[in-house]
């Protein structure tokens, strides 16, 4: 307990009331002003506003080497970006832990490599993830690396299951993947390797549902990955997506959307369905879209959906998804040691905690924000409210949960039971990955009425505030012209920007609670997501632990 002993604050002493952190999920700081960022279209008074107060606002890097990726090419996510807020540490994250194990070697000769390498001489190797290089699942070099490697150490037999993106990068884009896989697969065929797509299907309807939103998506991508069963049957995965698409109607098909499909060989049976004995790896390294099919491989007891027959097989994932469940039990990359949370020190010493989100983005405020650890660091100091997502486009339904997130947290804050008041709204991230700038606008404007009602209680309960987003979306829903930034147009329309953006985020503190004396220093210019739990720790009223990076706060 000592070694977690949070000391008081040489300037700033703790408030009269709690300590709200609000996570506007996608709200980027965006430099391009025009009609397609939809932040800035939207009508958002509340955070005009506390832009506008002198030495209460700036912007932090959310992105690349600032949340612990590969390259300032790399846009941030909200994984990363969670485990940075909470963690209010620097640390190597997903891609580059694999970059790692791959340029070094390690990931062949580790524990995960030894596991299935018994599968390759008589057996199926299976890789089931996203095809995408957008870096914030999976990249398609890395898959590439994998397969080379196993096909080097002895696999024979190898099968690609693969989800198209459209979301994290233009939509479109998947047959450009798959070309770039196919290449590699002749490339070992003609090696004595045996090598093929064989099933695949659209990221948002198949296999990547999370947070137990829908197992149906999952079920679906069970039934084309493992049995070999789907209402689409092609000689080929080129020709499944450009027909999945219908690339000669007005309004394709987003890659995104793509139904379940099985490839077939020339007698019409499925090329790759999973069977026991075979090696089954999942590659991609962020954890919240492929846990749910984890535990479908690994769970002798399961009961979400009928997985008709569950086949022995040698299942690892790239890494380990959930540290705590230990799911995967085996995987092929060790996960980043994230220790000593801002959570973690709340709850040694004393304070009380209230965090709430809806379900699309619950265990980012949890489990992402513990330093990737599900459940509590103390349950009698810990309140975490899930507040169920619709499970419908969230372009349908833009509002989203906003509301309810928005009350629950007034609740809280006027409760007087908490030290800590910590919510996410998901509204412009989610509904930004749809690509509907309409509906991305009006969500806006929601989450900044809903802002403005909690800052009031804020200051009626005499607390203060910090607000901040994960990275940037909805701050440009337009691909761009790399010289001019002009927005791209295809027969007539702007070609929509789904996936997240290399924009910095906001960074607003206040309260009433709060001395007119405490401004947020303006220095420090590539501060990032990581430099704000120090600031949460002094806006409680105490120093920050040594090993965090520095807080952004000054005291005139």
């Amino acid at each position: 307990m000592s070694s977690f002993q949070l000391q008081p604050h040489s300037t700033l002493q703790r408030g009269e009331g709690p300590l709200l952190v609000c996570i506007l999920d996608g709200f980027g700081e965006n430099s391009i002003k025009d009609d397609y960022n939809a932040i800035h279209v939207a009508d958002t008074p509340c955070t005009d506003a506390l832009r506008a107060v002198p030495g209460r606002f700036r912007t932090i890097r959310a992105h690349g080497t600032a949340v612990g990726l590969p390259s300032d090419d790399d846009m941030g996510n909200s994984e990363v970006g969670h485990n940075a807020l909470g963690a209010g540490q620097l640390i190597d994250q997903g891609a580059s832990l694999v970059d790692n194990a791959l340029r070094t070697g390690s990931l062949f000769t580790g524990a995960g490599w030894e596991y299935i390498a018994p599968s390759f001489a008589e057996n199926t190797l299976h890789f089931i993830g996203l095809l995408s290089d957008g870096g914030v699942h999976s990249r398609t070099d890395q898959l590439h690396g994998c397969v080379r490697g196993a096909a080097e150490r002895g696999a024979k037999k190898i099968r690609l299951h693969i989800l198209t993106d459209g979301r994290d990068v233009p939509d479109g884009s998947s047959l450009r993947f798959v070309a770039e896989l196919e290449a590699l697969l002749q490339e070992l065929q003609g090696q004595g390797v045996d090598a093929k797509i064989a099933s695949g299907g659209g990221r948002m309807g198949v296999t990547m549902d999370r947070y137990e939103a829908d197992w149906n998506i999952v079920k679906k991508g069970w039934e084309a990955h493992v049995l070999g069963e789907a209402p689409h049957y092609f000689k080929d995965a080129l020709t499944a997506i450009k027909t999945l698409r219908k690339d000669d109607s007005d309004k394709p098909v987003s890659d995104q959307w793509l139904d379940p499909f099985v490839i077939v060989g020339e007698d019409n049976t499925p090329v790759g369905t999973v069977q026991d004995g075979d090696a089954v790896v999942i590659f991609n390294f962020r954890a919240d879209r492929v846990i749910e099919l984890s535990k479908a491989l690994e769970y002798a007891k399961f009961d979400k959906f009928d997985r008709k027959r569950w086949p022995q097989t040698r299942f690892v994932g790239l890494m380990q998804y959930d540290g705590d469940l230990k799911l995967p039990t085996n995987y092929l990359v060790p996960p980043p040691a994230i220790s000593g949370t801002s959570g973690e020190y709340l709850a040694k010493n004393g304070l009380r905690t209230f965090v709430c989100s809806e379900t699309q983005k619950f265990g980012h405020v949890t489990f992402f924000w513990n330093g990737n650890r599900s459940g509590y660091f103390n349950e009698d100091l810990e309140t975490y409210v899930e507040i169920p997502s619709d499970t419908v486009p969230f372009n349908e339904i833009p509002e989203m949960k906003a509301r309810e997130i928005c009350e629950a947290g007034k609740e809280a804050l006027r409760s007087g039971k908490y030290d800590q008041v910590r919510i996410n709204f998901a509204n412009p991230d989610m509904v930004g990955h749809t690509g509907d700038l309409a509906a991305t606008v009006s969500c806006c404007a929601l989450v900044d009425q809903c802002v403005k009602e909690l800052l009031e209680v804020v200051d009626e309960v005499k607390g203060r505030f910090l607000l901040t987003s994960d990275h940037g979306n909805a701050d440009d829903m337009a691909q761009r012209d790399k010289k001019t930034k002009a927005a791209l147009v295809h027969e007539g329309k702007v070609v929509s920007l789904t996936s997240h953006t290399l924009a910095p985020v906001p960074l607003f503190i206040g309260g009433a609670g709060l001395p007119d004396t405490v401004k947020l220093s303006q220095e420090m210019l590539e501060a990032g997501l990581g430099n704000v739990a120090a600031c949460v720790f002094n806006l409680m009223g105490f120093q920050a632990p040594q090993h965090m990076l520095p807080s952004l706060l000054t005291f005139e």
